[in-house]
């Protein structure tokens, strides 16, 4: 007889690792069966971006289970403790954990747990008498009741620097190739985020022992902090999800665009090191040999034997110039995309009018409801929640809610100081019509 587990889920980034060790006891209390399916040989997370000072944006609390279960044996603080950590980790006095912490803590997690199957691509799903069957590269067949994709999202490339040559790359790949970088004479990085500003860093630090040019330009009007005040980091709570999600389609693609500092700047503390930096070098005579660009796009690029040539306007005074570079870095983000393995059961998922998924507030995505659930695929639905490291848990704990029918992890509710949209106590009647003069005597 064939198994039937509960739930298949593709994909192990930090936000299926932490449902894997969420429903680890759940085996044993509640007989839970789920298998985790990873096409790579072992965990890692964002290998070209793990720089040896950079750190994570959120506090140590955002880890894989903390905020659902904070008496996990799961947690940041048990890896620290195992490790013999804890007390240097004490004494730093920071909240936030190296990058490269994270990611060996990740690992620590997927290491020790026996329902994560590395080097299972998968390449098919079906749907077949009430169940979904998974196949893998390997020919491995699994069968279950639900899916939960958590893929992640690919790096996302403008249009008009999709088909260079030589030595352009996505932020992603930085750091296998920065020694290549650092040989040529003119580097150029595209973006105004975190991970363009920790490049451009980077970069400059190096530069005074090689021999280049560095240019960063974004088409950003600045280079925008991250903004970290408190009632600005409440709009990562359930309620403003909730708010969010209902709202019009329009309303939502709009503030998607006038939000991206609010989770996609620079950390404050990064600007000023970067503006430190530049003074140093100044002050030393070593530099720095650099220009900063803002309200600059890229309109079109070419790939020639000089390197590659960009053609430039400037978005506020229309000027149109350009800008040859022979190494190109595209800090230019990410995005969610429906994979092709889910085709055979593409008629079972429910798409907006754009083709992006309609989640549901339970994370959901299939016309029948609690079969198939994303995990960082519903920026556009749940807005800023869904890429946030410390909503993760938070995500886990309804999925695994709408799995089995109870909340096994309290789901907060509302947790806000602020109400987001109109309060049930403010709310009028519709006015009734003015009476006629006289009416009543």
């Amino acid at each position: 007889m064939t198994d039937v587990h509960d739930f298949v889920a593709v994909g192990l980034g930090p936000f299926n690792l932490g449902l894997a060790c969420l429903t680890d006891p759940l085996r044993e209390t509640d007989g839970v069966s789920g298998v985790f399916l990873e096409a790579r040989d072992r965990f890692d997370w964002h290998p070209g971006m793990l720089l040896d000072d950079a750190t994570l944006q959120v506090p140590f609390l955002a880890d894989l289970v903390t905020m659902a279960d904070p008496t996990s044996r799961w947690s940041f603080l048990n890896y620290l403790k195992q490790q013999g950590h804890l007390y240097p980790f004490y004494i730093r006095e920071s909240f936030y954990p190296l990058r490269r912490e994270y990611d060996d803590y990740c690992r620590w997690a997927a290491e020790r747990l026996d329902t994560i199957r590395f080097g299972q691509r998968v390449v098919a799903v079906e749907h077949d008498r009430g169940t979904y069957r998974t196949t893998t590269s390997t020919g491995e067949t699994l069968h279950s009741l639900r899916l939960v994709l958590g893929i992640g999202t690919s790096p996302c490339i403008p249009a008009p620097l999709r088909h260079l040559g030589g030595l352009a790359l996505h932020s992603a790949d930085y750091l296998a190739h920065k020694a290549a970088l650092q040989q040529q004479r003119t580097i150029t990085i595209v973006g105004s985020g975190q991970s363009a500003a920790e490049i451009y860093h980077d970069l400059l630090s190096e530069a005074p022992d090689h021999d280049y040019d560095l240019v960063w330009l974004t088409r950003s009007p600045r280079f925008f902090p991250m903004e970290y005040t408190k009632l600005t980091l409440e709009m990562t709570s359930p309620e403003y999800g909730a708010y969010h999600r209902a709202l019009p389609v329009e309303t939502r693609d709009r503030l998607a665009r006038e939000q991206r500092h609010l989770f996609k700047g620079i950390s404050g503390d990064l600007v000023d090191a970067i503006f430190d930096l530049h003074y140093q070098q100044r002050a030393t005579g070593v530099g720095p040999r650099t220009t900063l660009l803002t309200n600059t796009e890229v309109r079109d690029a070419r790939s020639t034997g000089a390197g590659h040539e960009l053609d430039l306007v400037h978005l506020e005074t229309g000027e149109s110039f350009g800008l040859t570079t022979d190494g190109l870095v595209l800090a230019t983000g990410y995005a969610a995309t429906a994979p092709d393995f889910l085709d055979g059961v593409r008629d079972r998922i429910r798409f907006d009018e754009r083709g992006r998924y309609d989640v549901a507030a339970d994370y959901s995505v299939d016309v029948a409801g609690g079969e198939i659930f994303v995990q960082n695929a519903e920026e556009h639905t749940h807005s800023l929640l869904a890429p946030d490291l410390g909503m993760g848990a938070y995500r886990n704990s309804v999925i695994i809610a709408a799995m089995l029918g109870r909340e096994v992890y309290p789901v907060e509710k509302r947790i806000a100081v602020q109400t987001f949209g109109v309060p049930d106590h403010l709310r009028r009647s519709p006015a009734s019509p003015a009476s006629p003069a006289g009416a009543g005597r």
